[in-house]
């Protein structure tokens, strides 16, 4: 393994090598003359050194050789062969792969037939230094340019420049709101700028081919960087990136590098090409979707790509608390308290920015009082409509009046967390042929007795006769809810899933073809802790016919894929009735947040296996046998004394007398000795 890493490695930065060596000039070059004319002289002399910023552009190469003024191999960052270029003078461009580093004197403005795509086998990055009308950001370069394309349908304003650097300009000095992109049209002068780019409309078709455009990134705006999410991409990494780092401790030493990094980082691999080996990029799929396979395919590998960043700020106000939040990607769903998904509750629609205030004597959303002057809530970030997902985020939001004026902390790692018990143990089935729906794990093996939102599970239909004659296909699958009767469609009467991020198509099982499997990530309505399975499932014989459905990917593009959910036009076999499954299991959600009452440690549950479905606590039940004895002993100390008051009675007057016990002394027992009892049977 670790030879395979050292042996990727040293080919990245060996074709790199090769590459400023000019073995590969000729494929580089298209048609360029032998001698280029000398550049003029270049505005960069008079330069303010603090107006100086740097242009990047991906996948393109600048190919002048009688004006290349250095080569550096082996230079493994881009942030490097960038301050290299700004401390020499003469420096106006560069080309950096992973382990190179070639200065030019010139740039492709002046020489424009010398810059050409370079993909294969890695690609270049191109930057190219300017004199800018408005200073820059202190980050390693201030704009990421893609040649003939634009963002589509998200215009702020509109204006006309003279040229694109001076639309590049308006962009950075925008003061009325944050300008992210600019699209600059160089036929017209038009440019338009926009308060949004690739990353917040990632997933989106917004990013489209036009020719003659010019597409411009802020890399100089903030975005909101404390509360981070990295998705792991299987089997793929970069094949170039911007930093190298070595000797590394941890993955995760790996992803603050990338938070903390001087540019804005959106994507990192850890220990796939050499033990200890760290790298970042600025790219993610969001931003590549103009170069042609940026990824190199490696089975064991894995690419951590930014998914979206929060900032999280509470405002504490005389009657209220209102939790603020901005978002790196465009937001689609909603914030409520934790409780309260009903009633207390702001619905957010594809925004970067959004709030929640919560009123102190508002009971519906639960602020609880924690001591003087001290306020706390607990809050859901909820990206679904419907139901609670791994990716929600739980936020425990806090007002202390007499110290600070606000805090929050984030008591989970972006992940919504809680165990899935089934409700039901027992197998659901049906005659003609007889079918049975379980949960299970990913596999379609085990039944998952316990999981936690967001495990990987699946939903396992199988024909329980291995020798039946029929095979099945499954429609009309619905998740409800036990209490509000909110239910949401997984998979459509025509058999295809609704949403792929929570269901997966259904597959047939690469053991038989009695088996059906589903994939799914565990996940929860807000208001219940059961989410019940409904599904139509219709036999048919020999076998079933799948259906074509179309899935929406990531980057916007449709993808065809099979589905065992539409009837098979059949002229033989007699059509069957629909056969009702219905399963459920209960999750509960653990965001980190303090549940009510206290919890002892010595809590535990037993399970009665005589009587089904019984669960006893056990800490509850020594409480009430405790009550209960405690109340016997009462009842026996009660009667003794009577006893002994009636015998004196007795030898002193030489008659019977009744004693009674006082109404409000009987009723207290009574009510003890019925609490006892009650509590004896809670579970």
């Amino acid at each position: 393994m670790s030879w395979t890493k050292r042996l990727l490695f040293t080919m990245m930065v060996a074709a790199a090598y090769t590459r400023g060596q000019g073995q590969d000039a000729e494929a580089e070059v298209v048609e360029a003359p032998d001698k280029l004319p000398a550049p003029p002289p270049s505005p960069l002399d008079d330069c303010d050194p603090e107006l100086i910023g740097f242009e990047l552009i991906t996948g393109y190469v600048f190919s002048a050789p009688g004006n290349v003024l250095d080569s550096i191999p082996g230079t493994l960052m881009l942030t490097d062969c960038l301050e290299t270029c700004q401390g020499n003078d003469s420096c106006q461009s560069v080309n950096y792969e992973t382990g190179l580093c070639v200065l030019f004197s010139s740039n492709a403005d002046v020489l424009p037939g010398a810059l050409t795509k370079s993909q294969f086998p890695v690609f270049t990055i191109y930057a190219q230094k300017n004199c800018l009308g408005v200073k820059p950001c202190e980050r390693a370069w201030c704009i990421d340019r893609v040649q003939n394309y634009k963002l589509q349908g998200y215009t702020r304003n509109k204006m006309t420049a003279a040229t694109r650097q001076e639309c590049l300009e308006m962009c950075l000095g925008e003061t009325e709101f944050s300008c992210r992109s600019a699209s600059y049209n160089n036929a017209t002068g038009d440019c338009e700028l926009s308060s949004m780019d690739r990353l917040t409309l990632a997933g989106s078709s917004a990013f489209q081919a036009a020719d003659g455009y010019d597409y411009m990134e802020n890399n100089c705006v903030e975005e909101p960087s404390k509360l981070c999410e990295f998705k792991k991409l299987n089997g793929r990494i970069l094949k170039t990136v911007d930093s190298v780092y070595q000797d590394v401790g941890s993955v995760d030493e790996c992803r603050e590098l990338c938070l903390n990094s001087p540019y804005r980082c959106h994507s990192y691999d850890y220990g796939d090409t050499g033990e200890m080996v760290c790298r970042l990029s600025h790219h993610s799929r969001a931003t590549l979707a103009d170069i042609q396979d940026p990824y190199l395919e490696v089975p064991e590998a894995a690419t951590y790509e930014l998914s979206s960043c929060y900032n999280v700020s509470i405002d504490c106000r005389s009657g209220d608390m209102v939790a603020r939040i901005q978002t790196s990607k465009l937001f689609d769903g909603k914030i409520y308290a934790k409780g309260s998904p009903n009633s207390c509750v702001r619905d957010v629609n594809n925004s970067l920015e959004f709030e929640l205030s919560m009123a102190y004597d508002n009971l519906e959303c639960n602020v609880r009082k924690n001591g003087l002057g001290r306020y706390i809530n607990d809050v859901v970030i909820q990206h679904h409509d419907k139901i609670v997902t791994s990716s929600d985020l739980g936020l425990a939001v806090t007002c202390q009046y007499d110290l600070t004026n606000k805090s929050v902390t984030n008591e989970v790692d972006l992940g919504v967390h809680g165990d899935i018990q089934p409700a039901l143990s027992e197998e659901v089935t049906v005659d003609s042929p007889n079918v049975a729906m379980k949960i299970t794990d990913r596999s379609g093996g085990d039944v998952m007795p316990t999981a936690e939102v967001g495990d990987p599970l699946a939903l396992r239909f199988e024909i329980m006769d291995k020798n039946s004659p029929y095979e099945i296909f499954v429609r009309e699958l619905v998740a409800m809810d036990g209490v509000d009767s909110s239910e949401i469609v997984l998979i459509d009467s025509d058999g295809c899933p609704t949403d792929h991020f929570i269901m997966g198509p259904i597959y047939k099982s690469a053991e038989t073809g009695k088996i059906l499997l589903s994939h799914f990530d565990a996940f929860k309505f807000p208001s219940s802790e059961v989410v019940q399975f409904r599904a139509l499932v219709t036999p048919c014989m020999p076998t079933c016919e799948p259906v074509q459905c179309d899935q929406e990917e990531s980057t916007g593009d449709l993808r065809s894929v099979v589905s065992y959910g539409r009837r098979r036009r059949r002229r033989s076999a007699t059509p069957q009735d629909d056969l009702l499954l219905v399963q459920s299991i209960q999750i509960t959600d653990k965001f980190g947040f303090e549940r009510d009452g206290n919890k002892s440690i010595d809590s535990e549950a037993i399970f009665i296996p005589n009587e089904p479905g019984l669960c006893i606590n056990m800490a509850g039940l020594i409480v009430a046998a405790t009550v209960f004895l405690s109340a016997q002993l009462l009842i026996i100390a009660a009667w003794t004394f009577i006893w002994q008051r009636r015998r004196s009675n007795k030898l002193n007057d030489g008659m019977s007398v009744s004693v009674s016990l006082p109404s409000g002394r009987t009723d207290s027992l009574c009510k003890l000795y019925e609490a006892g009892y009650n509590h004896s049977r809670r579970f």
